[in-house]
């Protein structure tokens, strides 16, 4: 089967994929493991990518659907894969579909895991970590064992990094809103998309996951 696998930052996307794959046996196609790949390899798209990121751009449509391309060319992927972070804004969706159908493939879902925006801040911007040993924990469901104290090194200093902090957290969360809306609206259109509640206990979450991917099977 030929998925691919949304959420908004802090939906637990992470998690759920680990599961998919080690169920399904299935590839997991992520973009930055892609991009490293093909930067590494020196192919034609990886030297292309690494010349916008060296100066410091932002690396265009073409040159991301290239190298997602390339890797859909591979022999793995004949028989199924799991995109994660691709695509990211219709340009590139399109260029999807396109890559698809030459090759007689097509989509067979779309996992959207839905979280409210107010429930992602108070998870993402619950993170704290170890000053000692950047050990990360969670203020809602992965605090240390004692209180105060790193269970891995022992550390009694924790800080919380900028970027975790809720306003900037919702800002992060606004930009990804504005790139994703366009793309549930897109695949819901085509019939493939499936929200799933991402509010859920984990494990519920993954059995609504399991019953869309059995389904297809």
């Amino acid at each position: 089967m030929n998925l691919v696998l949304m959420g908004l930052p802090g939906a637990g996307k992470g998690t759920q994929a680990e599961r998919i794959i080690k169920e399904f046996h299935i590839p997991h196609i992520s973009t930055g493991d892609i991009f490293r790949a093909a930067i590494k390899n020196q192919t034609e798209m990886g030297k292309k990518a690494k010349s916008y990121i060296d100066a410091g751009n932002l690396v265009p449509d073409e040159v991301t659907n290239g190298i997602v391309q390339e890797r859909l060319s591979k022999d793995d992927v004949k028989d199924g894969f799991m995109l994660d972070g691709f695509p990211r804004n219709l340009v590139q969706a399109e260029a999807l579909n396109k890559m698809l159908a030459d090759t007689d493939r097509k989509l067979d879902a779309v996992i959207n895991i839905h979280v409210s925006p107010d429930v992602l801040v108070d998870r993402l911007s619950a993170r704290f970590i170890c000053k000692n040993c950047g050990a990360t924990y969670n203020k809602l469901y992965r605090k240390p064992k004692v209180e105060g104290t790193c269970d891995n090194c022992g550390g009694h200093e924790f800080y919380q990094r900028d970027d975790d902090k809720p306003e900037t957290v919702k800002n992060r969360l606004d930009v990804n809103i504005k790139l994703n809306t366009p793309l549930v609206d897109f695949y819901k259109k085509q019939g493939v998309l499936h929200n799933i509640n991402g509010e859920q206990d984990i494990d519920k979450v993954y059995a609504d996951v399991r019953q869309v991917l059995t389904s297809l099977q």
